[in-house]
Formats: structure tokens, sequence, C-alpha cells
């Protein structure tokens, strides 16, 4: 897929025909110029040529109680992302968009890291994985939509802070997908000057954070990037993002058995999380091969010992583990 040279194409055409293909490509989504009959047919087929749809992709699906697809999708130069699409029972799904191919973080929890950092994804390119999903369900003709976006995939998003920006305005147009900035999701892994950019958009989009331990020393182990970015600079870029904003910030706390589920870390994150806009989310370990998840009995009482503290806290419960969706098992690659 390729919309690089769309305006190009059609700077000399009637004005009308922009609209005209922007309701063919993001509201009628499809996949073949020859489908908007409403252009010119030497303008379809220039754009076939000069502007092609097509999207190649492999999907993995995981039928389990909570359903979850998976696409691999491959660019023209052969690099590939994974994408997934989270299906609600109640029509309204959830898509998790790649920032980059592969990972340059290295967090020793997570398998896109494990296979390196290729390059960073265009705009175009993070926009053709909602492409994917919104094409896929418009096919299945149930009335059913992509409701909320996260940017939770492959790659540091932060780290691709320009391109990643690029894709969220294209989202959040109202000529083109219309998603409400509240409605979308960012997840970083502490990258300072990214929260303090998006800080200042005029976006409210909402900000996760991957904290993982609440000792320095800890999550310089778990996560290489923590030796630049300490915790305590985290959290003076998050309570200037909440000073600015107003919105509330989840902090992303993986659970990894004899790792950072003891009664002492459980303290020292209360410690750290005591705000009013602070909202931390508990997610079981998803298996990658090197740690195990902590058992439900240590999750919960890890959690009511935050709750004990007056802490905001959730567990997530993870999907698409069956097919190797679900956070920390993308690794963009054909099984």
């Amino acid at each position: 897929m390729d919309l690089s040279k769309l305006s190009f194409i059609l700077q000399n055409e009637p004005k009308f025909r922009f609209a005209q293909a922007y309701q063919a490509l993001y509201r009628d989504l499809i996949s073949d110029w020859q489908q908007a009959s409403v252009l010119p047919l030497s303008l379809r087929e220039k754009l076939n040529e000069e502007c092609p749809l097509s999207i190649e992709a492999e999907i993995s699906t995981d039928s389990g109680v909570a359903y979850s697809e998976k696409a691999l999708l491959t660019f023209p130069d052969k690099v590939s992302v994974e994408t997934v699409l989270m299906r609600n029972r109640d029509g309204r799904h959830g898509v998790c968009l790649s920032s980059q191919a592969g990972c340059p973080l290295g967090c020793t929890f997570c398998a896109t890291g494990d296979g390196g950092f290729f390059r960073d994804l265009s705009a175009t390119e993070i926009v053709e994985q909602f492409f994917f999903w919104a094409r896929k369900l418009k096919q299945e003709d149930r009335g059913e939509k992509i409701d909320n976006v996260v940017f939770m995939g492959m790659g540091e998003p932060f780290l691709n802070y320009e391109e990643f920006i690029k894709a969220v305005k294209i989202l959040h147009d109202p000529e083109k997908f219309n998603i409400g900035s509240r409605r979308m999701s960012v997840s970083t892994a502490g990258i300072v000057e990214g929260i303090k950019k998006l800080a200042s958009e005029k976006m409210q989009i909402n900000l996760a954070v991957s904290l993982h331990a609440a000792f320095d020393s800890l999550r310089e182990q778990l996560m290489p990037i923590a030796k630049k970015y300490s915790i305590a600079s985290i959290l003076r870029a998050v309570d200037d993002y909440i000073t600015k904003t107003g919105r509330r910030v989840m902090f992303e706390y993986i659970m990894i058995r004899g790792i950072n589920d003891g009664e002492d870390d459980a303290l020292a994150l209360a410690a750290l999380m005591n705000k009013s806009l602070y909202l931390v989310n508990l997610i079981p370990y998803n298996a990658t091969g090197k740690f195990q998840s902590s058992s439900p009995a240590r999750i919960e009482a890890f959690k009511e010992k935050l709750e004990s503290a007056g802490i905001a806290v959730t567990q997530r419960y993870s999907q698409g583990r069956g097919i190797a969706a679900a956070c920390g098992q993308l690794a963009g690659k054909k099984k």
C-alpha cells in the first residue's frame, strides 16, 4: 500500500476528486481503486499503478474466550511487523499498532527486542495496519468497527515520535478515520522527551508508562533504557504532563515470578504511585521463554497491598496468548 503519491496524482484533477477519493479510501475502505466506480476509469488505472492499495499480510487467529487476531504485515522492502485486532463481544473492537520494525530497547521480558531493530515505520505504514483491520471488519459485514487504538505493538513510539504523531492525526482526522483522541493510547518505556512532547500536543491521547519495577537497579536489569532515564526523571515528566493536560496516566507493571512481585516491591511501588491521577495496571507476564508469570494468588496479594495503601490499581487480562499476540510477545516474524 502506498499513499505517498495520492495528492500529487490528484493535483490537476477537479477539487471534488479529492473528496471522492477520500470517501472511497477512508469510508468505503476499498482495497483496489477499481472499486471506486465514481472515479473515471483512466484515473482509477493510474491510481492502481502509482498508488496501490493492496496490503500483504498473514493472519493468525486465537479462537479462545478472548477472541483476538494477529496479522503479519510485510512492506515492499520485505520488512515485517505484527499488529493485533482485539475483539469485544459488543462489536466494538480495539487494534494494537506497531510503530517500529523490531525494537532497539532490548527489554529482557519482551520478544520484540530479541530480534533486533530494523527501522522506524512511516506514518503511512503505521496507519496501514489500521486500514488492514478496518477493511477486514467491513468485509465481514456485521456492522462492527474499530473503537479504540493502542500504540503498544512493536517498537517504542516516542523514538519515532514525528511519524507516530502524524499517524495519530491521520486516524483522528474527521475526513479520514475520525477516531477520537481519547480513544487512542500510547505506551512508552519512559522516554522523557517524548512525554514532554506529548504534553504539548493539543490532543487528549491516553498515556501509559511501562514501569515494571519500583527500584532503579531492578528496572535497569529488566529495561536497559532505564540506565538513561531514572524513575524519578520519568515521574517528573509525568507530573508535568498531568499539570498541563489534567489527564490520568497509567503505569504498566508486568508481574514476573520471583523478580518484581515481592512484598518489598509492592511497598516501594505504593510509595511511588501515591498520587491522585496515577493508575497502576498489573499485567501477568506473557511467556517469551525467559521468565515465569507470578501466580494468580501472588498477583492478588500484590494488588491488595497496593489497594490497602490507597493506590488506584487494575489488573489486565491478556488477550492473544494462544497466537503469541499478547503484550511482549510480538516478534514480527513468520512462524
